[in-house]
């Protein structure tokens, strides 16, 4: 590794720590006795998206980020779910074991990650992913999302009490 300081090409390292994806090292110079940080990681072999005209492109997760986040922009979204999203993503796509995928693939993954975060979100990128040309195919998919979910109730939450216990009686009796 070379010295930012002075270029000399060896060093040796003090100290290596783990850190979420990869490796800290600190290091010093052999010449000069600066000492610098370097952060090692895993770069996993080239992945190509094959387009819908058959172009074969690298996947970028920074592209996938920037989709993610123009869906996403002035959402009231937890901080950092954009990220997580894109690296389950890419994560899932690198766990397949494949050179190639194909691009409708890819877009569908977000949609569906998307739809579980945010239903605004999940329609933005869906009206840009879908191409839809009229408005009738934005409000088929906009009617689909509202049909979808129980009235007030996300797919996430559990219900409070199991559905046989309660019966017409019990559910609208106060004490």
């Amino acid at each position: 590794m070379d010295c930012p300081y002075c270029s000399h090409p060896d060093s040796k390292v003090i100290d290596s720590r783990d850190v979420d994806d990869g490796v800290r090292r600190r290091r010093e110079c052999v010449v000069c006795g600066q000492r610098f940080t370097t952060y090692e990681r895993f770069q996993p072999a080239g992945l190509f998206v094959v387009k819908k005209d058959q172009r074969r492109e690298e996947f970028n997760k920074e592209k996938l980020l920037s989709g993610l986040r123009r869906a996403c922009e002035k959402r009231p979204l937890p901080a950092g779910a954009v990220d997580k999203i894109a690296g389950d993503i890419e994560a899932e796509i690198y766990n397949m074991g494949k050179a190639e995928i194909p691009s409708t693939l890819l877009g569908d993954m977000v949609m569906e990650k998307l739809k579980a975060l945010d239903n605004i979100a999940y329609v933005r990128f869906a009206s840009v992913y879908r191409e839809f040309t009229d408005i009738t195919q934005l409000k088929k998919v906009v009617d689909n999302l509202v049909n979808g979910q129980d009235e007030g109730i996300h797919k996430g939450q559990l219900s409070l009490l199991p559905e046989d216990k309660i019966s017409p009686k019990t559910r609208y009796q106060r004490r």
